[in-house]
This record gives C-alpha cells, sequence and structure tokens, in this order.
C-alpha cells in the first residue's frame, strides 16, 4: 500500500502538493518520493510511490526525502519509443520500466494514457502534464519548463551531438535542432509545420511545440527516435 506524504518520515522533505506552482529545486543529488499515482506496467496499471536517489529509481530511500510530491490522481508512465525497444535484446526490453535500478525518466500526468501513445506518440498537453524526470532531472513542471532552452547546449560536445538537421526519409521529415534551443519541422516540403522549443539531457531530448504539447524523443546509436519517426544526420 502507497503511504500517504503526511505519513512520511520528519526531517528536511518537503511535501509538495500536484497543485503546487512552484517546482521542485533540480538537483542530481536530491531524492525524490513521488507518492499517489497509478504507476503504468506494461500488463497493468498499480498505484505505487517512487523513490528517485540521484538519476535512478530505487526501492526505497536511506533517509527522507529531500522532496515528496503528493501526485494523487496523477498517472506516472515511462518515455520509452517502441523503435527503440524492439531492437533491444528480450533480457533489456524492461530498462524502460518504472522499476528500481532503472533511470528515472518518466512523465507524470493528469489523465489516463493508454499503452499505444506510452509506446509509440506520447505527446502531452501542458495543462494535463504535473511534470517530466529525466534521468532524475525534473525538465517541466506543471506544463512549463524549469529551464530556459538552449541552456544546456553551452557545452560543445552535447552541442556537436544534437544540433543540426534529422531527416526521416520513410515520412518526408526533416527536424531542425537549432544551437539556440529552437526547432523546426518540415514536413511533406512545408517549412516550419512544428516549431518549438527542445531541453537535451544525456541521450534524451524533451519538446515543448509552439502549438502546445510535449513530446518526447531518445539518440541511440546517432540514430534519433521520436513518435514513431526514426531520424538520421542530414
Amino acid at each position: 500500500m502507497t503511504s500517504h506524504p503526511a505519513s512520511a518520515p520528519a526531517g528536511r522533505m518537503a511535501v509538495r502538493a500536484a497543485s503546487d506552482p512552484s517546482p521542485p529545486v533540480p538537483s542530481p543529488a536530491a531524492t525524490t518520493l513521488i507518492t499517489g499515482a497509478q504507476v503504468w506496467r506494461p500488463a497493468y496499471i498499480i498505484r505505487e510511490d517512487l523513490h528517485l536517489a540521484g538519476e535512478r529509481l530505487t526501492a526505497s530511500l536511506t533517509e527522507p526525502a529531500s522532496e515528496v510530491v503528493d501526485a494523487g490522481g496523477t498517472y506516472a508512465v515511462p518515455l520509452m519509443v517502441d523503435t527503440i525497444v524492439n531492437q533491444l535484446p528480450p533480457q533489456h526490453r524492461r530498462s524502460y520500466d518504472l522499476l528500481p535500478g532503472n533511470l528515472a525518466t518518466f512523465a507524470v500526468v493528469h489523465r489516463p494514457v493508454s499503452a499505444s501513445q506510452v509506446r509509440s506518440m506520447l505527446v502531452v498537453s501542458p495543462a494535463d502534464l504535473l511534470g517530466v524526470w529525466v534521468s532524475g532531472q525534473l525538465e517541466a513542471w506543471q506544463g512549463e519548463p524549469t529551464r530556459s532552452a538552449g541552456e544546456d547546449l553551452a557545452d560543445p560536445a552535447v552541442r556537436s551531438a544534437w544540433t543540426g538537421a534529422w531527416r526521416d526519409a520513410r515520412r518526408d521529415l526533416v527536424q531542425h535542432l537549432l544551437p539556440d534551443g529552437r526547432y523546426s519541422e518540415t514536413r511533406g516540403g512545408r517549412r516550419d509545420a512544428y516549431t518549438g522549443r527542445y531541453w537535451v539531457h544525456g541521450t534524451r531530448i524533451t519538446y515543448f511545440d509552439d502549438s502546445g504539447f510535449w513530446a518526447f524523443g531518445e539518440l541511440v546509436d546517432g540514430v534519433l527516435h521520436h513518435a514513431g519517426f526514426v531520424m538520421v544526420r542530414h
């Protein structure tokens, strides 16, 4: 049974309700307890606490969490794309699940999410989004980004790995990732079909489109996967 934040150990933790507009302070060393969410599994959904220690999920925390998020009524879903998972050996396909030992990379949303949305094209409106954690780093809170677009690209190695044009020839798409943290997509020859901001952390990319939705992708072996698109440098 999931414990309620009020019954969690006392100490330096701060309980933050899902309605609180101020985000938890991102910190690589922070420990976070997320309570009350319905956690997505491949075959079922379970109400379960999520424990974050650094960049990974753990079975429990050895000391009181520095931040407690009361996420009652929300749904925690992994950020995964079938175009990547299907390439993995069967024994590694659960590495995206919200299980102890895996990277703490997931979204917490205010509405149920179907298995097909989780696996192929998770798109979330700001009003539906409580938070996004990528390897334990908070990227969005209450539908808003927690940091300025482009600041992660100040590192030359990160900028080199991500910026430029990415193409999925099968679906006639070119995605331009600009060094200022903006992106533009050309679809079917139509320039600026989608535009917005993006953030990168490790192998993950988080998009916030100007038309009003959040979306997610991952870069693996030089191939950028996003919402069913499989893109290589153009």
